[in-house]
């Protein structure tokens, strides 16, 4: 069986990372989504929320695909959370050249550790590479309409937690 790892803080999920994990459960059996607990990042959902986000919009698209896919917090190295669900592959998304460098080094890393699990790159569709969580968080405080980066889900969840009506 094929695993493939997609790792992110999903703060919340948008239809950025939704398009990823939809062409990246073509290339495996079972697509774990790594739910990042980053303390640092001082997430807006907490991780229950984020979680239970990506296993609403995750069902429709493992039944649509026929591939299992399943959310899974994790605290640990990316590389130890691949060995823990047993991945084969780490999916990453890029939106742009600059996500690349990062992403560069990221994989330079992880291959130190443990060569043995691959990193794959998936571009995001044209129309979702401007998609990040943090610049839909900001344009929900701001007022903005969200709709055409979250689901209608994920944006009545986004409004009640910063206490605004939909």
């Amino acid at each position: 069986m094929r695993v493939g790892l997609y790792p992110g803080t999903f703060d919340p999920i948008t239809l950025g990372h939704i398009d990823i994990i939809r062409r990246a459960s073509a290339l495996v059996d079972k697509l774990v989504i790594g739910v990042a607990i980053n303390r640092d990042k001082g997430p807006l959902f907490s991780l229950e929320e984020r979680v239970e986000m990506i296993e609403a919009e995750c069902a429709k698209l493992s039944a649509e695909t026929g591939t299992e896919i399943v959310a899974h917090p994790f605290e640990n190295l990316l590389i130890d959370c691949a060995r823990d669900v047993g991945a084969q592959i780490i999916v990453r998304g890029l939106r742009a050249v600059a996500d690349f460098e990062y992403e560069f080094q990221m994989v330079g890393m992880n291959r130190a550790l443990d060569s043995s699990v691959e990193t794959v790159f998936l571009m995001a569709e044209a129309r979702h590479q401007a998609i990040a969580s943090k610049l839909v968080k900001e344009i929900a405080r701001l007022d903005g309409d969200v709709s055409k980066f979250v689901t209608p889900l994920v944006r009545e969840k986004l409004l009640q937690q910063l206490g605004k009506s939909a």
